[in-house]
């Protein structure tokens, strides 16, 4: 303190305190004196610190790792919403009779199904041969109306009619050529359905010719569609009627044509399929 005892004074011209020209000289504060400035808490040591951070980061992973190993909830029965183009349904029947899938379900499904599988029978190189051709229809036809579809069909396929293709009367290509007639269905939509009855349209291309360098009927495709009236005979889908009708028929693409030895090849080599919704 300044020898002038004016700290904190009132001298004249002195309202600062201690005065002007005067030191003022802070002791430690007392613990005793509560008017003291409180100390700062001390800051918690840099280990201490990294611990911490160390447990929380570790329990953040077992509470993850828990989470990840949660039983996942079981997936909803319901089945995924669908557009008209798109392949739904269930597998494809089991039996079969000459070849032919049979047993389907009576549903507007299962008549789709039968009807697609029909239509490829129906379009196969087999309706080309008698014998064959009575199997494939009495396997697929309802049994009041199977007379009549024999008959039918007897007349379109006539002798005459095989021997302008180039086929024997059994149905038998030249040697050295190959009969190509296949059906393959692009869908297939129901007109009408009860469980008695239903009307399906199948919509297909088909391949239809003679391979062969001297085949005056080379193979050439198409699209049509076919009418198939079915009957529900109590056990499954059976024919009653078939009509057929030209298109709908896509703008055709550019690719090359293929030789007639490699169309021979291709339906030698790649099978059919079963058909089902």
């Amino acid at each position: 303190m300044s020898s002038d005892d004016q700290y904190g004074g009132g001298g004249a011209g002195h309202g600062e305190v201690g005065g002007t020209g005067q030191t003022r000289t802070r002791f430690p504060e007392s613990a005793s004196d509560p008017y003291g400035t409180p100390r700062r808490t001390p800051r918690a040591s840099r280990g201490l610190i990294t611990v911490v951070g160390v447990v929380v980061l570790l329990i953040a992973a077992i509470a993850f790792a828990n989470q990840s190993h949660s039983p996942t909830p079981p997936a909803s029965d319901k089945p995924p919403t669908t557009n008209p183009t798109t392949v739904t349904g269930v597998s494809p029947v089991d039996g079969k009779s000459s070849g032919i899938p049979k047993g389907f379900a009576q549903t507007e499904q299962g008549a789709q199904s039968a009807a697609s599988n029909y239509a490829v029978a129906l379009g196969s190189d087999g309706m080309f041969n008698p014998a064959r051709r009575h199997a494939i229809v009495d396997a697929v036809s309802d049994e009041s109306t199977r007379t009549k579809l024999q008959s039918g069909f007897d007349a379109d396929y006539s002798a005459g009619m095989l021997s302008q293709i180039g086929l024997t009367k059994d149905g038998v290509a030249p040697a050295g050529s190959t009969f190509v007639s296949r059906t393959v269905p692009a869908g297939a939509k129901v007109k009408n359905f009860s469980s008695a009855a239903a009307t399906v349209d199948v919509w297909c291309i088909g391949m239809f010719g003679l391979t062969g360098e001297k085949s005056t009927r080379p193979v050439t495709s198409g699209w049509f569609t076919i009418s198939l009236t079915l009957k529900w005979n109590g056990s499954d889908w059976k024919v009653v009627e078939t009509a057929q009708m030209d298109g709908p028929t896509p703008v055709t693409g550019d690719n090359p044509v293929s030789t007639s030895d490699e169309i021979g090849r291709a339906v030698t080599e790649f099978g059919g399929f079963t058909y089902a919704r």
